[in-house]
């Protein structure tokens, strides 16, 4: 094989194309991120394992033989990813009975869904073909994060591919630590981050955005994407560069009809019709008259395939995907040229909102916010140590403290539609909702509780996921959880023409649903916590970004001022319902005494309060129970129980054993001490048990505490003090 180099040379980086080990070099930095092909994976269409550090990810794309002959009603990307973590990467055995990796775990399921929205806009629409991504985790050096090496890797496997695919894309997290940039953070380095930043882009313009911070300005926003944009050529260059050598002619697309001819054909029939039915408001009107323009449209046979002339259920699917072609475009026409909107709003109306809270009896907390047709239900529940989630991510074990889970039934829009579990829509939802409170929550030493917050929508006309938020707010306020501040969030959309585009504020469903981009931005009236950027256009650029981060935060004003007025802060105390709960921390080293020999000094404990107590390795201590008096009693027998005998001072003591030269008197739980015949009393003592006995509680002084931890008591001394 003919050994080629390809050195590309920007700023500090140097990527390397060396066709002897077929392997890839960009360094970054101190970084050096690898690019490996034609090893692993040779029946897939095409497959790259990329790798920094010590983690290694295999990226491998496969495409459907042959094209679907289904025909649907709107350009539906037939486009499955799939990103999994196995456990030997990181040296672990899976728990759980089977000692093997299950279905896809939350994380797994999120980064799926990160790489299908970098990469769905890149497929041409007319893409009939199943395409398959599937990525796997093969090494995991607890340092460097796989997330980023798995987009970068599947846009070099489709790149260097036979399937059509306008790549390749580039794509970075950020972080910030004392002001300063950290370009793809290490994950010890995420934990201390001012804000978590993940960014994808096709060439310089941006295709999707996630990000999780505390309060992050406009402005930064915008510093950061283009700080970014400094690094993305190399990255560019070496895909390209290895598509070249691979050199797979991409395959052509084959339709079993004209649609662009059919579309033309039925315009100036349905075109006036279409244009007076976006004026009507009521849904169920319009959709009735949308159904009756079917009727108009025809199909001229010269314009379809001889298989498709013989097939009547698919002529008439034919027929709907027309007539939503044509209604697509001319609703896009009237929002760019005539700033119209379904429901008549201006381009920075929000729609109408209403807020209540304490709407359920029995609940910690409860809230319904609506926002014109969409409707949330968010409920919050408080619970103690024991219902936190233990999460098994290759990271490690740890438990979660605060969950949020979105429920989107059929029937919020109408459909009869089966509960089928919780869908990926579904649980990415309830994450992003999640990021954009999680920084408001109090720490955990203030309000050591377990937090689940239920979102259900009971309605649905777009942007669920930001209303989910909002009600989430207000429930946590209503639940008396001590949020930093209240959380809004809206959706920003963006509709595009040849040479104008225009973007609106908080887009409804059909909006949605014919646009460009669904922007969701979340955040308090002092910056934003959670971003999350959706678009179906090949990247938009940092005019568009930043107008749509301004009109998100004019909107998210009038929001909050909205959520204000329904409840402006947390209730001083949570719910009568909600377990009474505190947290203490003590010494690693006093675990031990706590929990006495066999337990019995936590189980003596439990038993006498009823409450209940967790201890975890670091010394925290979870104390719950049903009422503040039971709660008080334990935490006092606690302090007790981990409390320092002091020397020099005085405590109420209990006679526990009588021996010849003295007796043991325990002065604190667990804590016993030797009051010596000769300081029991001011008086000469010849038996000890003519002045004391067990069970009596007396004042004894500690005189000593030697460096075993021996403690030297005296009666004598208490009473020369004063007390007796």
């Amino acid at each position: 094989m003919e050994v080629i180099k390809k050195e590309i040379k920007f700023k500090t980086k140097t990527a390397v194309f060396n066709d002897k080990k077929e392997v890839i070099e960009i360094k970054e930095v101190e970084k050096t991120i690898e690019f490996e092909f034609g090893e692993l994976a040779k029946q897939a269409d095409a497959s790259v394992k990329i790798t920094c550090g010590g983690t290694s990810v295999l990226c491998c794309v496969v495409s459907k033989k042959e094209s679907n002959k289904e025909i649907f009603e709107e350009d539906v990307v037939p486009l499955m990813v799939d990103y999994r973590e196995r456990n030997y990467a990181a040296g672990k055995i899976p728990g759980g009975f089977f000692k093997r990796e299950g279905k896809p775990r939350d994380h797994e399921i999120h980064v799926s869904r990160l790489i299908d929205r970098t990469l769905r806009p890149l497929f041409l629409k007319e893409t009939n073909r199943d395409v398959q991504v599937n990525v796997i985790v093969l090494s995991f050096d607890l340092e460097n994060d796989p997330t980023v090496l798995a987009v970068l890797g599947c846009s070099a496997a489709l790149t260097i591919s036979h399937i059509p695919f306008s790549g390749p894309i580039t794509c970075f997290r950020l972080g910030k630590i004392n002001g300063e940039y950290i370009l793809n953070p290490t994950l010890q380095e995420l934990d201390v981050t001012e804000f978590d930043f993940v960014v994808s882009f096709k060439d310089e313009k941006v295709l999707m955005i996630e990000l999780e911070g505390l309060e992050i300005l406009e402005e930064e926003i915008l510093d950061a994407i283009k700080h970014i944009q400094n690094f993305i050529s190399p990255f560019v260059e070496v895909q390209v560069a290895l598509s070249k050598y691979i050199n797979k002619k991409k395959f052509e697309y084959v339709l079993d009809y004209d649609l662009s001819s059919l579309v033309e054909e039925n315009t100036k029939t349905v075109e006036s019709e279409i244009v007076s039915l976006l004026r009507i408001k009521d849904k169920e009107e319009r959709d009735l008259k949308y159904k009756n323009l079917l009727e108009l449209i025809k199909l001229d046979e010269k314009f379809l395939s001889k298989g498709l002339l013989e097939d009547r259920e698919m002529k008439e699917k034919l027929k709907e995907k027309v007539l939503y072609t044509i209604f697509r475009d001319v609703a896009r026409r009237e929002i760019v040229e005539k700033s119209f909107r379904p429901d008549g709003r201006g381009v920075e109306d929000v729609r109408e909102i209403n807020c209540k809270v304490g709407i359920l009896p029995r609940t910690h907390g409860s809230a319904m916010f609506q926002r014109g047709q969409t409707q949330a239900l968010v409920t919050v529940t408080l619970g103690t140590s024991s219902d936190m989630q233990i999460m098994d991510e290759l990271t490690g074990e740890y438990k979660e403290s605060f969950l949020f889970h979105y429920n989107f039934p059929g029937f919020a829009t109408g459909e009869v539609r089966p509960e089928r579990g919780v869908s990926r829509r579904e649980l990415g939802h309830g994450m992003l909702a999640r990021r954009a409170i999680h920084p408001m929550l109090p720490k955990e030493d203030s309000f050591p509780y377990a937090i689940r917050v239920v979102s259900d929508i009971l309605e649905s006309n777009g942007s669920s996921s930001m209303a989910s938020v909002c009600g989430g707010s207000l429930a946590l306020f209503d639940a008396g959880v001590k949020l930093k501040s209240a959380v809004a969030g809206v959706a920003i959309g963006l509709v595009c023409s040849e040479n104008k585009y225009i973007v609106l504020t908080d887009i409804a469903g059909l909006e949605d649903h014919i646009g460009d981009m669904d922007f969701k931005i979340a955040g308090t009236k002092n910056g934003i916590t959670a971003i999350q950027l959706d678009i179906k256009v090949q990247g938009i650029g940092l005019d568009i970004i930043s107008e749509s981060l301004e009109k998100a935060r004019k909107a998210r004003l009038k929001i909050l001022d909205i959520m204000d007025n329904t409840i402006s802060q947390p209730r001083s105390t949570v719910s009568q319902y909600a377990p009474k709960i505190k947290l203490i921390q003590i010494p690693q080293e006093k675990i031990g005494g706590l929990i006495g020999p066999g337990g019995k000094n936590i189980k003596q404990i439990i038993e006498q309060t009823q409450a209940k107590i967790d201890i975890d390795d670091n010394g925290k201590i979870f104390i719950s129970a049903e009422n503040e008096e039971m709660l008080n009693d334990a935490v006092e027998r606690i302090e007790l129980q981990t409390k320092d005998v002091e020397e020099g001072k005085i405590y109420k003591g209990k006679v526990i054993k009588l021996a010849e030269f003295g007796a043991f008197v325990e002065i604190l739980p667990g804590k016993t001490g030797l009051l010596h015949i000769s300081q029991i009393s001011e008086n000469r003592v010849h038996d000890v048990a003519s002045v004391l006995k067990e069970g009596d509680e007396i004042f004894v002084k500690v005189l000593e505490v030697s460096a075993e931890g021996k403690y030297s008591l005296s009666r004598k001394q208490a009473i020369k003090e004063g007390y007796k």
